[in-house]
């Protein structure tokens, strides 16, 4: 049986793994490296616990790309320079000067084995994972992230897409589809993925700096979306002076047009990114360049990783 396609959000992964281990782990020269390790052992875990068919390792080409930040100039506005600080992680607003350098290893890693990555120039992980997630006809795709930003990818057809969310550590992952999306959140179950993006751009995001409508916040946002089907529709019936409306939630809606004018675009992930990937996106079955892999993993003191990754390469 083929397995599924699955999609990381590579930033999101690393960062996790950055703040749960502790820097003691490092490279014979002192660097740390508990980022690097933290991930490659994600990644073996992911294929023995997933067991994917193709996976990419999807980058941020920028994590605040222009086209959101014309139209909405607080968006991440306080965040580090750093992808991957998704909804539900503790703010950091300096960049930890000892995770950056562990990124180029990380990507070494992933080249030496032969794992696919991909990126967009001009757009953030989400939009690749969202473009390929979205085109993707053949395979079920998971998309394996800790940022609920990307639940609004959930759909049923032409293949299933579900979120492995990780925002607690793989250890207690959990797999949502649009069914628990929607008993999740109190969106509508066929379209809980679209349903769940217009939701959070009512109620907003702080922590991507998504102001939201004043009073109005993720139950009420649910029930209208619900109720109406679409952020578009909603603002369509408050405009007509729909009935269904209280004066007061068409005056909050009237009030925030500005925002609502431009927050689909911010919090929707843009599905006709141009991504371009470094090559096939089968898992390998063997490294790509074996010497490679041991000189980094001799380098980088990165053995026991090393190891359960080369473990749980699927058998030719």
């Amino acid at each position: 049986m083929t397995g599924p396609l699955a999609l990381l959000d590579s930033a999101s992964l690393y960062f996790r793994s950055y703040y749960a281990l502790p820097d003691s782990m490092t490279a014979p020269d002192g660097t740390p490296v508990n980022a690097v390790r933290g991930f490659t052992d994600t990644l073996a875990r992911i294929l023995t616990d997933r067991r994917p068919s193709r996976l990419v390792a999807c980058l941020d080409a920028d994590w605040r790309p222009k086209f959101r930040t014309d139209l909405l100039p607080s968006y991440k506005a306080h965040r580090v320079a750093v992808p991957g600080h998704g909804e539900g992680e503790a703010d950091v607003e300096e960049v930890p000067d000892t995770l950056t350098p562990q990124v180029p290893v990380i990507l070494d890693v992933l080249a030496a084995f032969g794992f696919a990555t991909a990126e967009a120039a001009g757009y953030e992980a989400d939009d690749v994972i969202g473009a390929l997630a979205t085109h993707e006809q053949d395979a079920p795709v998971e998309v394996i992230t800790g940022d609920r930003d990307l639940f609004q990818l959930v759909r049923a057809t032409p293949t299933p897409a579900s979120v492995v969310y990780v925002g607690k550590g793989w250890a207690k992952a959990e797999v949502l589809g649009q069914a628990e999306i929607a008993e999740r959140y109190g969106v509508p179950a066929d379209h809980a993925g679209p349903a769940y993006a217009d939701m959070s751009a009512l109620r907003g995001d702080p922590s991507d700096g998504l102001p939201g409508v004043a009073g109005i916040g993720e139950k009420t946002a649910a029930k209208l979306i619900t109720q109406f089907g679409s952020l578009e529709e909603l603002i369509a019936a408050s405009q007509s002076g729909d009935s269904r409306l209280p004066l007061k939630t068409r005056l909050r809606l009237k009030d925030a047009a500005d925002y609502l004018a431009v927050a689909p675009t911010v919090v929707r992930v843009a599905v006709d990114a141009p991504v371009v990937q470094s090559g096939p996106d089968a898992v390998p079955t063997s490294p790509a360049d074996p010497d490679r892999v041991a000189e980094l993993a001799e380098r980088w003191n990165l053995g026991r990783s090393v190891e359960r990754l080369l473990a749980a390469l699927p058998k030719a």
